[in-house]
Order: C-alpha cells, then structure tokens, then sequence
C-alpha cells in the first residue's frame, strides 16, 4: 500500500522525524495538535478556543488527503488541566456532535510548552 506523508513545514518534523499526518491506504492518523496560541483569537488561558483552532487545523490537513472530520472515528484529548473538560468537550462537540468518534480524555502535568492547555491526536477511517 501507498504511504502519503503530509508535512507542515515545521522545523520539528526534521528534528524529530515525524509529519503532521500519515496515510496508509483507508487510514488516517495525525500527530498530536496543539493550537497556534496568537493570544489574540487563541488565548493561552482559553482551552476552548485552543481546542477549536485544533479542529478547524486538523480538518484543512485532512482535506489534504481527501479525507474529512466525518471519517473521524476517534480522537485522544490530552490537557494540562482536567477541569477545562466542559471547555474542550463543547469545541470538540462543534466537529463531532453528530459524528461521535470514540475518545478519551486525560490530564497530562505538561505539554511541549507552558501556553498549550490541549493536544489531540484523530484516527480516520475511509469506508
């Protein structure tokens, strides 16, 4: 089977050797997503809207392969503080409320960096 790699540009993706999303065949699995916090749009004190700019990223590198949020069918949320559930669920919620991909939620005592309050990684699934 084919593999597609889909690279961002990032400095990390050399350094660290990995890539935004892979592709193999019907399945789909993007690198953990932090949200570009500009402090203006994207706060970073705001788990809410740090979690949507993660979405809305996630769904442009999933049109890159032909793909979309529907396929989705399951995503790892990972924060630094667990009572910024309802935030995150209600920004996941704007993606997923009809899709309902399995996930999980878990507190993690740190990120890459102090301004990053979620990270999520998505499984999809071509049927």
């Amino acid at each position: 089977m084919k593999r597609e790699n889909i690279l961002t540009g990032s400095p990390w993706e050399d350094k660290m050797g990995y890539c935004r999303a892979v592709r193999i065949g019907n399945i789909v699995e993007v690198s953990g997503t932090v949200a570009i916090v500009d402090n203006d749009k994207v706060k970073a004190t705001d788990a809410y809207a740090q979690t949507l700019n993660i979405m809305e990223r996630v769904a442009v590198v999933l049109e890159d392969l032909n793909v979309s949020m529907k396929d989705v069918i399951r995503t790892r949320i990972f924060t630094t503080d667990i009572t910024s559930f309802e935030a995150v669920a209600k920004a996941h919620s704007v993606y997923f409320k009809d899709i309902k991909p399995t996930t999980g939620f878990y507190e993690v005592s740190k990120l890459i960096a102090p301004e990053y309050l979620v990270e999520i990684e998505f499984t999809a699934v071509i049927a």
